[in-house]
């Protein structure tokens, strides 16, 4: 954020809002957004449908997963990221760029191999392979994130972030149709040198993207921190130690998967253990706690393990502590009494969004078919979605991104009112599209206004290791309300149906179609009427909740500083460009 004393900045016109969307910046992050969402899809998802056209077990296909734990601890490494330089690349590419395009040439490496493999012959290699491709894809997304924050200011990170979502979802989509459809036609080894040929695009989009300004690595201090050679060896065995097992426990947790818990427990012959821990993963509603506190034992362990030994310098504590902390300390530092605020924000902002995990459930005890939804959802959502996406980017160059963010705060929990609306309304498919279509538009808006802005909150030095934190956090606290969505509808179906305050709440279903929550009756143990009283007040709860987010949203917007013609000041980007 800026100082008070900052010149106020002119609000684009709305030609020059959308102006913004052609510029190169733009179409690069387009780009890199398509080679972002493109490794993620391919190393579980579509390969999942691989293995199991070779004839191996779904307990092997889930194994996998594991692969995609990388995406989850990302914030891991990310201090190596802003830190590291690659040589040579680094002279001639910029530091983000260098990072960007050796991890896009291991993922199209690792696609490659993928593609000469066979499942059933070397299924341990191909493996090693997918892990491979998710660790240089978690990567690849630390260093777009941070270059995107540092290519642009205030007013083009909403135009950025939108363009790095549109990219991200059209890959998605690609990701998991065509290596299916050229799979069919030809073979997966084919379909697989094809994906790796598309990370070409990422390549084009990092080799046209405007250099940013001369990266910043700030210095750890060792004054006074003699060599220990000896000590330090057994010190860093140690210390790392801690540090990968506190990353697997907090990679679990934040993954939602206790597979490679488990397999660790097995592997130490505690196979009863496993499998009381897998099974307790996944038992709801509990196991959202479960998850939320392993992601603070995991925390816990890799703080301790870059905690200084007390009262002695080492080297070893000095680098960990300085790459683990210094991030927060600066955070802090700039944000002073706002700080605690804008990291409740952060974990707040979309809380309504992220208790609705049980839409499907609702679709069809609504009495909608599972085409209807797939269509609706996947497509029409889709579309919505985007759309959503663009104007909050036009919000933030229009409006400012406070303005953009409260905006964004009530959109989440309005938008779930129509939710409470389609309950009453039953399987009328135009209520579908219209319910649909108003969350994935709402939805789209706030996202982009979210990541606007946590882009906005990095320093210069740190911008990959904090925004790796700010959007590995930010969605932990809906975990635990989510977990408890599915006994607040039903609670409140069998209060309505006993009686009492919700009994009135029937009454809206007097004109329901008969087949609306029919073939869910019998399986809730409630009358139809119920039912959709308890899914009404579900949908009320979720939009008080994000109440939560909207008063958060304007303590922020009452501390951000004022320039002097008493509009809000725009904050300093975290990074610049050179021009070009």
């Amino acid at each position: 954020m800026s100082q008070p004393d900052a010149e106020p900045a002119a609000k684009p016109s709305l030609w020059s809002a959308l102006t913004v969307y052609g510029e190169r910046r733009a179409l690069i992050m387009l780009a890199l957004g398509f080679a972002s969402g493109l490794p993620n899809l391919l190393i579980f998802d579509t390969l999942s449908a691989w293995l199991r056209e070779s004839g191996l077990s779904l307990q092997v296909i889930s194994i996998f997963s594991l692969a995609t734990l990388a995406y989850s601890m990302k914030l891991l490494w990310a201090p190596l990221v802003d830190r590291t330089r690659i040589p040579w690349l680094t002279d001639r590419l910029g530091h983000r760029r260098s990072w960007m395009l050796v991890s896009q040439v291991a993922i199209m490496v690792g696609l490659w191999l993928v593609a000469g493999g066979d499942p059933v012959r070397n299924l341990g290699m191909m493996a090693l392979l997918a892990v491979l491709v998710a660790f240089s894809g978690a990567t690849q997304d630390i260093v777009i994130d941070a270059w995107r924050i540092e290519a642009a200011g205030e007013t083009r990170q909403g135009a950025l972030a939108a363009a790095y979502q549109w990219g991200y979802r059209i890959a998605i989509i690609v990701a998991g149709a065509v290596p299916l459809i050229l799979a069919q036609q030809y073979s997966w080894n084919v379909s697989y040198l094809v994906m790796a040929a598309l990370m070409l695009v990422g390549v084009a989009g990092v080799l046209g993207a405007p250099r940013e300004a001369q990266h910043v690595i700030r210095a750890i201090n060792l004054e006074g921190v003699p060599a220990r050679p000896g000590l330090e060896l057994p010190e860093w065995l140690a210390r790392l130690s801690l540090v990968v097992v506190g990353a697997i426990i907090l990679g679990s947790g934040l993954a939602g998967s206790a597979d490679l818990l488990a397999g660790a427990l097995t592997s130490l012959g505690q196979v009863e253990a496993a499998e009381s821990l897998a099974a307790a993963w996944t038992t709801r509603p509990w196991n959202a706690f479960l998850q939320v506190g392993a992601v603070l034992v995991g925390g816990g362990l890799i703080v301790l393990a870059a905690f200084p030994l007390p009262g002695l310098r080492t080297r070893p504590g000095v680098y960990l502590s300085a790459a683990l902390f210094d991030p927060f300390i600066d955070f802090f530092d700039r944000y002073r009494g706002s700080a605690a605020l804008i990291l409740a924000l952060i974990c707040l902002y979309r809380l309504a969004d992220f208790v609705l995990n049980i839409m499907t459930p609702f679709y069809l005890d609504l009495g909608f078919t599972l085409t209807e939804i797939a269509e609706v959802r996947k497509v029409f959502g889709v579309a919505m979605s985007m759309l959503g996406v663009f104007l909050g980017g036009l919000a933030v160059a229009r409006l400012g991104l406070i303005r953009a963010m409260l905006i964004g705060a009530f959109a989440g929990p309005l938008s779930n009112l129509v939710f409470a609306w389609l309950a009453i309304k039953g399987a009328w498919l135009p209520a579908l599209f219209v319910a649909i279509g108003v969350d994935n538009v709402a939805g789209g808006f706030a996202g982009t206004c979210l990541i606007a802005y946590m882009s906005s909150l990095t320093g210069y030095g740190f911008t990959a290791t904090q925004y790796a934190v700010f959007s590995s956090f930010y969605s932990l606290p809906g975990k635990l309300l989510a977990s408890q969505s599915g006994r607040i509808v039903e609670g409140s179906a069998a209060a309505a149906e006993a009686g009492g305050l919700l009994a009135p709440l029937k009454g809206l279903f007097a004109g329901l179609p008969a087949e609306a929550y029919a073939a869910a009756v019998e399986k809730s143990g409630v009358s139809a009427a119920a039912l959709g009283a308890g899914y009404v007040l579900f949908f009320v709860y979720s939009a008080l909740i994000g109440v939560v987010g909207i008063i958060l949203a304007f303590m922020v917007a009452a501390r951000q500083p004022r320039a002097p013609d008493g509009s809000e000041a725009e904050a300093q980007p975290a990074g610049g460009t050179t021009p070009g």
